[in-house]
């Protein structure tokens, strides 16, 4: 059984899921997607939800998940079988086998391969495309492997129009600390617009590149904005894009007031809280715009306290901002949060982003270089290669000329094999 269990393809057996070291995170963001019932990505969303609870030890709640997703696919297929299931099968021929449930088990293994008897691609586009969305939902990077998915699900049906949305955003995603899209992805871009009209996270994606290539979008943008408003609550209304587009176009005040507005309407979602703490954390690091008031910064620290509550098992990065706030007018005590949040037991990526971050503290706020240098190249000596560990190879190059004399002969040493 375990061989034919093994020849599945499901998120079991998918190794890029399987070896996702950040599932408390993936789940997090999973459930800030939401349920509306709109979102076509729903049952694969419940599929993925199964799995992570499964990984994360709860099995009763990751059947009760599959078999949502079950539910949700008869739902929207009208049809009481087809590829589509093929992957939720999969999931529970496992699920169930684990939980030692054997005769179910079987009972899925043999529906799954009997769809996969009758599928005439070694990966039928049903599969290929759940299986796109799903590394795209990893925290762990496998965009290359996205894009090779959709592409060949796509040119088998190129009438499915949310392949063809997600294929473009992968591909948006690839290029997001590049400063201007490439030519090819921006047109994309525009005809996934217009192919997906209804996608306002399509909508605000291609206003905030537009604005980038010089557009004056700022009117459109207000009224992008309100329309996200009018939507279900979920990370995949574009509120938090539109957020960054307002810091980028309009004024940090209005993106403050933009998640404000939102969160008045709904005061008890967690991803508007988290929204919201995030646009006053710009306002108090870029002091720009009103001058801060001791309300907003109080304001600020009670939403990522908030924020932090609601999401134990992955909050560094608001804890982080939340020192960076403190560090706006009292230093001594963010230097002390620092130091806490230095004596825990982190994975190697999250060590690498607290030894920037603390690094850049040591350097703007304390003005204490040579400790400043010293975590900067701990953070770029930590693997795996990341956005953090490029910032502070990129900074100690910078600073090569003016701090040399307070960097250590390891950190020179280091710095001549990034040359």
């Amino acid at each position: 059984m375990e061989a034919r269990l093994k020849s599945l393809q499901c998120h079991f057996t998918w190794d890029e899921v399987s070896q996702e070291t950040k599932p408390q995170a993936v789940r997090d963001d999973l459930e800030d997607v939401g349920t509306d019932e709109g979102n076509c990505w729903l049952p694969h969303i419940y599929n993925l939800q199964g799995y992570l609870h499964h990984r994360l030890g709860s099995d009763d709640k990751a059947l009760e998940f599959l078999h949502r997703a079950t539910e949700d696919f008869h739902r929207r297929r009208d049809a009481e079988r087809g590829p589509w299931l093929m992957v939720n099968y999969g999931n529970l021929a496992w699920l169930l086998h684990l939980m030692g449930r054997q005769a179910e088990s079987e009972r899925y293994l043999a529906l799954a391969e009997g769809l996969m008897s009758e599928s005439q691609d070694e990966l039928h586009p049903e599969v290929a495309a759940e299986k796109a969305w799903t590394l795209m939902a990893l925290v762990s990077d496998h965009l290359q492997k996205v894009e090779e998915l959709l592409l060949a699900a796509v040119e088998r049906e190129p009438e499915r129009v949310e392949w063809k949305t997600t294929l473009v955003l992968a591909a948006v995603r690839a290029q997001k600390h590049e400063s201007s899209l490439k030519e090819d992805t921006w047109q994309r871009l525009h005809r996934a617009r217009q192919e997906d009209p209804e996608n306002l996270y399509v909508a605000v994606k291609l206003l905030h590149h537009r604005a980038r290539r010089g557009e004056d979008v700022a009117d459109e943008a207000r009224e992008l904005a309100r329309q996200v408003l009018r939507s279900p609550v979920s990370s995949y209304s574009g509120l938090k894009p539109a957020l960054r587009l307002y810091k980028e176009i309009l004024s940090i005040d209005e993106a403050v007031q933009l998640a404000e507005d939102a969160l008045r309407e709904h005061p008890d979602e967690r991803y508007l809280k988290r929204c919201a703490a995030l646009s006053y954390y710009w306002k108090i690091i870029y002091n720009e715009g009103d001058p801060v008031t001791p309300s907003m910064k109080d304001r600020a620290i009670r939403l990522h306290q908030e924020v932090i509550a609601l999401y134990p098992d992955t909050c560094l990065v608001k804890e982080i901002n939340l020192t960076n706030i403190h560090a706006c007018g009292d230093v001594w005590r963010a230097d002390q949060m620092y130091q806490e949040l230095l004596e825990r037991s982190l994975s190697p990526a999250h060590q690498q982003m607290l030894f920037n971050f603390y690094g850049r503290h040591l350097f703007y706020k304390c003005r204490d270089y040579r400790r400043s240098m010293e975590y900067h190249w701990r953070a770029a000596t930590v693997e795996p290669q990341g956005y953090h560990r490029d910032h502070s190879i990129r900074f100690l190059k910078k600073s090569l000329g003016r701090y040399r004399r307070v960097m250590s002969p390891e950190i020179l040493a280091f710095l001549k094999t990034q040359s």
